[in-house]
C-alpha cells in the first residue's frame, strides 16, 4: 500500500491540470487530489482543457480520452507541441488496443482503467512526481551549476587580469629601467610605438593587430635591460664585440616575452624587427617570407624615427627625406606594402626637433662623462668636442670656437717631469673652468684647449690669467678665436688643419 505521506511530500508543491467531462466523477477526484497537489484545476472537455493550459503552468496533466468537442488523445498531441516534456496521466474507460497504441504514440507518462482505484491512482501519482522530483533537481542542479561556472569564470577572468596587469606594471619597469639609463631610448620605444600604429592602420589591419604592434613597440628594446652600461650608453661607433653584443638584445627579449602566454604574440613581432628582407638582418638572417608581418611594420618605424632624430654622429633628416631613403632601400630591406602605407601615414608627422641623444639631467651628464670627460683636467676631451660639432652644423647652438694653443710644453715636461707636467695641465684646466663658466671646455691635443661660445666673449681678462699662471714658467700660449659660420668645422682634427 501506498504511504500518502510519502506521496504529499512529492506532490504538495505541485500542480494538476484535470479534464473530464464527466462531473460526478470530476468532483470526487478533484476533492481527491486537492488533499495531494498545491492547486487542480479542472476541464469539463479537451478545448477548455487546452485553453486553461495555454494560461497556467502544470506540473501534470490528467485526462480523460472520450470527451465532447476535443478528445484527450487530440488535447494531448496539441499539448505536446507545446512541451514536449509535460507529464501527463489519463484515465480511460477503454481497454482495446488501439487506443492505448496512440496514447503510447504520445509519450503518456501512465494512464488508470476506468473505474479506478485510489490505490492505483497514488501509485500513477507517486511515479509520475517522483520523475518530475527529479528533473526537477537536475534543472536545479544546472542552474546552479551555471551559476557556478560563471562565478568562477568572472573570478578566472578577473585573476587573469589580474596578472595580466601585472606583467604589464612588470614589464614597464623593466622598461622604465632603461629609460633611466638611457633617456633617448624611453621617447624612441614611444616613437616607434605611435608610427607602427600608423602604419599598420593605413595597412588596414584590425584595431586589434595595430594594438599588437603598437605594444611590441613600446616594449621593442626591452632586452638592452640586460645590455652593459659601458655598451648600451657608448656614443660612439661600437667596435666589434660591442655591437654584438648590443645585437643580443633582441634575443633578450624575445626570451622574456615568449612565455608569458598574454605576451608571446608580441616576443614573435619583437624577435623579428631588425630583420630584413634579403635576408642581412639579425639575429636570425631570414628572409620575407619567414618574418613575422607585423615586424615588416615595425622595422620601417624604428629605421624611419632613427633618420628622423639627432644621433651623437649623425644629424637627423626631414620626414621627406627619411621616407625618401626608406623607399629607396626597398624591397632589399624593406617590404613594399608597408613603405608604401608609411608614405602616406609618415608624410605629415610632426617631429620635434631637440630630439638628441646628448645628455639632459645632471646624472646622465654623469654617464656621459664615462666617455667624454678628460680623466686627468676633468675637461670635456676631443671626442666630445667631435660630438657638439657634429651637433652645431644642425642647431648652430655655438657661434664661436676658442682655441688655445700652449707652447713648449713639452720641454717644460723634459725639464719638470711628466708629474709636474700633469699638475701644470690640472691648473691651466681649473683657471679656464672658473674664467670661462658658464661656457664649454674642452681638453684636446694632450696640452691644448677649446672654449665654445654661443655669444661674443672678450678674451682679455683671460689673456691676463692665463699670462700670470704661465709667468714663472718657460710656457707660452696662444688664443685663436674662430667664427664658426665662417669655416667648415666638423671635428677636433680640423684644428690641426686651420
Amino acid at each position: 500500500m501506498m504511504d500518502l505521506k510519502k506521496l504529499q511530500a512529492l506532490t504538495q508543491s505541485l500542480k494538476v491540470l484535470y479534464v473530464e467531462d464527466d462531473t460526478s466523477v470530476q468532483i470526487v477526484v478533484e476533492d481527491y487530489l486537492l488533499k495531494l497537489f498545491s492547486s487542480v484545476i479542472t476541464a469539463n472537455d479537451g478545448e477548455e482543457g487546452l485553453q486553461k493550459y495555454e494560461e497556467g503552468v502544470f506540473d501534470i496533466v490528467i485526462t480523460d480520452l472520450s470527451m465532447p468537442r476535443m478528445g484527450g488523445l487530440e488535447m494531448i498531441s496539441k499539448i505536446r507541441d507545446i512541451d514536449a516534456a509535460q507529464a501527463v496521466l489519463i484515465t480511460t474507460a477503454y481497454t482495446d488496443t488501439k487506443h492505448m497504441s496512440e496514447a503510447i504514440k504520445l509519450s503518456i507518462d501512465g494512464y488508470i482503467i476506468k473505474p479506478f482505484e485510489y490505490e492505483q491512482l497514488n501509485s500513477e501519482l507517486y511515479k509520475i512526481s517522483q520523475k518530475i522530483q527529479k528533473f526537477k533537481e537536475n534543472e536545479e542542479y544546472k542552474t546552479n551549476l551555471q551559476k557556478l561556472v560563471a562565478s568562477k569564470t568572472l573570478e578566472l577572468r578577473s585573476l587573469i587580469e589580474s596578472q595580466k596587469e601585472n606583467y604589464e606594471h612588470t614589464l614597464l619597469s623593466l622598461v622604465n629601467m632603461i629609460e633611466q639609463r638611457d633617456s633617448y631610448t624611453a621617447g624612441h620605444s614611444q616613437r616607434v610605438s605611435h608610427y607602427s600604429y600608423l602604419i599598420a592602420k593605413e595597412m588596414g589591419y584590425s584595431q586589434e593587430e595595430c594594438l599588437a604592434v603598437s605594444k611590441a613597440g613600446v616594449l621593442h628594446d626591452i632586452g638592452k635591460v640586460a645590455t652593459p652600461d659601458v655598451v648600451l650608453l657608448k656614443p660612439q661607433s661600437l667596435n666589434t664585440l660591442e655591437y654584438t653584443l648590443i645585437k643580443e638584445h633582441v634575443n633578450v627579449g624575445y626570451e622574456v616575452l615568449k612565455n608569458i602566454p598574454m605576451f608571446s604574440n608580441l616576443a614573435e613581432i619583437i624577435r623579428d624587427h631588425h630583420e630584413r628582407c634579403d635576408g642581412s638582418g639579425y639575429p636570425r638572417a631570414i628572409e620575407k617570407k619567414d618574418i613575422h608581418p607585423l615586424s615588416l611594420v615595425m622595422m620601417v618605424a624604428d629605421s624611419f624615427d632613427a633618420m628622423t632624430t639627432n644621433r651623437i654622429y649623425k644629424g637627423r633628416k626631414s620626414v621627406a627625406q627619411a621616407l625618401e631613403e626608406i623607399k629607396s632601400l626597398t624591397p632589399l630591406q624593406y617590404d613594399e606594402s608597408v613603405t608604401q602605407a608609411a608614405l602616406r601615414a609618415l608624410k605629415n608627422v610632426n617631429i620635434a626637433t631637440d630630439i638628441n641623444q646628448l645628455p639632459h639631467t645632471d646624472i646622465e651628464k654623469e654617464r656621459f662623462a664615462y666617455f667624454y670627460k678628460d680623466s686627468l683636467t676633468n675637461l670635456y676631451n676631443k671626442n666630445y668636442l667631435d660630438v657638439i660639432l657634429v651637433q652645431n652644423e644642425y642647431d648652430k647652438r655655438y657661434r664661436l670656437l676658442h682655441y688655445i694653443e700652449l707652447k713648449s710644453f713639452s720641454t717644460y715636461n723634459k725639464k719638470y717631469g711628466w708629474n709636474q707636467g700633469n699638475e701644470m695641465l690640472i691648473e691651466v684646466a681649473s683657471l679656464l673652468r672658473k674664467i670661462t663658466t658658464p661656457r664649454m671646455v674642452f681638453t684636446v691635443f694632450g696640452d691644448d684647449f677649446v672654449i665654445l661660445d654661443s655669444e661674443e666673449y672678450d678674451t682679455t681678462e683671460l689673456q691676463k690669467s692665463m699670462q700670470s699662471l704661465l709667468k714663472e714658467t718657460d710656457i707660452t700660449f696662444r688664443i685663436r678665436t674662430i667664427i664658426l659660420s665662417e669655416v667648415s668645422l666638423s671635428c677636433a682634427d680640423d684644428l690641426e688643419k686651420l
